[in-house]
């Protein structure tokens, strides 16, 4: 089942330009078996992403992007969340108390919102996102050598907030999930493997035997 695990829908982040029922066609289009619906420092899309998942049996799973004070989390399976930037060990923290799982999104990212060496000081991170739909092969290549370095689950993900790059890249997971419930458990068995669309369908990145540099994935992440 491939999973986009970081995306923006409009409501709540207002540097989107994508509603949820158009992410959704084109996550069909593309054979996607759920998305995530991770926006800027909020999680105002809950209840209707519910009622819009129980009404149409596509699965979305809303968690947030937080922008720490040293850099971007991508956090699931909680329910409160700070309302200002903390630093990124004490957002960790409180994503754990919660029985949640985190990742750093982007983290090689040039826009300065990654959490970039920080990697090595944190602790509790579940993964990291080792492709990023919006983000350059190099920085993904590192995020990758950080990810075998470190130990981390390894993530793929859009990062859309334009149609065009809904889907881009995702994430494969090895058993379906249909509920938050399911999406927590599969994710903490840390099996998942990053993914890229081409060729009408997505390829999986096993990273431990693949440059991804060396990797034909320039139009989808560039």
């Amino acid at each position: 089942m491939f999973i986009d695990t970081h995306m923006h829908e409009m409501t709540y982040s207002k540097d989107s330009f994508l509603k949820l029922d158009q992410m959704v066609s084109i996550a069909r289009q593309k054979g996607l078996g759920g998305i995530c619906i991770t926006d800027h420092d909020s999680m105002g899309l809950k209840d209707y992403a519910a009622e819009y998942t129980g009404r149409t049996g596509f699965p979305v799973f809303v968690g947030i992007e937080f922008f720490s004070l040293q850099g971007d989390i991508v956090a699931f399976g909680i329910e409160d969340y700070p309302r200002e930037r903390i630093p990124a060990q004490e957002f960790i923290d409180l994503v754990k108390a919660q029985g949640g799982v985190c990742f750093a999104a982007h983290p090689f990212r040039n826009n300065n919102r990654g959490l970039e060496d920080h990697l090595r000081e944190v602790r509790g991170l579940d993964g990291l996102e080792v492709l990023n739909g919006s983000t350059s092969a190099e920085a993904c290549r590192k995020a990758a050598e950080y990810a075998m370095e470190l130990n981390l689950f390894t993530l793929g993900s859009s990062d859309c907030h334009v149609p065009g790059k809904v889907g881009v890249c995702a994430t494969y997971f090895p058993e379906e999930v249909r509920t938050m419930e399911e999406f927590l458990a599969v994710f903490k068995k840390g099996q998942m493997k990053p993914a890229y669309y081409a060729e009408h369908g997505y390829h999986i990145i096993d990273i431990k035997n693949t440059d991804i540099k060396s990797l034909g994935i320039s139009q989808a992440i560039l």
